[in-house]
């Protein structure tokens, strides 16, 4: 019987699960608060853009993401140089946090997001489908691409009087990438994990 059930996140009023058509909603009938939705396709849009977002990271990774032209020399960097940088300035605390903000954790909730949606395409249960969910979803916070994207566009501001600054494909790789993984946070439905799970 618990399982027909959903608390509001508002006024935790119980009310009975009942099925939605698509692109449906329940609201709570005492504070009219969101319960839960019907998104459409939202396995299938997840999983597309998961794909991509992998894509778009190795793409951001590998090629060059600004050049800076300056009296006929041309210096260019990737997010991996600009880290290095960071380490043999003496400022390690702060390159770790870079690496790991902008480069790890995008790549395990990426990879976390694939082992997750992957079986659950093809009608499976992965092993120990709730510990992966969980520990993802608390990654997200963790994943703060747009405050360095924000960090980008003050240094291109300050530096764009002393040189030519060159954005290159990893930028816009970068740049799609925050609005492909947030499109991806937003499509996925939970309760599809969940039910997935109650009933393997």
């Amino acid at each position: 019987m618990t399982k027909s059930l959903i608390a509001c996140h508002e006024c935790d009023l119980l009310h009975q699960v009942q099925p939605l058509p698509e692109g449906g909603a329940a609201r709570c009938v005492r504070c009219d608060a969101l319960l839960y939705s019907q998104k459409k396709d939202s396995l299938d849009r997840t999983l597309a853009l998961t794909i991509a977002g992998l894509v778009l990271l190795i793409v951001a990774n590998i090629f060059p993401f600004l050049a800076m032209k300056s009296k006929g020399l041309v210096r260019e960097t990737t997010l991996i140089t600009g880290i290095k940088g960071l380490y043999l300035q003496g400022m390690e605390a702060l390159a770790l946090l870079v690496f790991l903000t902008i480069i790890l954790v995008p790549l395990v909730h990426i990879a976390g997001l694939l082992y997750v949606l992957v079986p659950l395409k093809r009608n499976r249960v992965p092993r120990n489908l709730a510990l992966v969910y969980r520990f993802i979803r608390s990654l997200q916070p963790w994943a703060m691409m747009e405050v360095f994207m924000l960090g980008i566009l003050v240094s291109y501001v300050k530096l764009g009087k002393m040189a030519t600054i060159v954005p290159g494909l990893a930028l816009y790789s970068f740049v799609v990438l925050i609005f492909v993984l947030a499109g991806a946070a937003a499509s996925l439905d939970p309760r599809i994990v969940w039910d997935r799970l109650g009933e393997s």
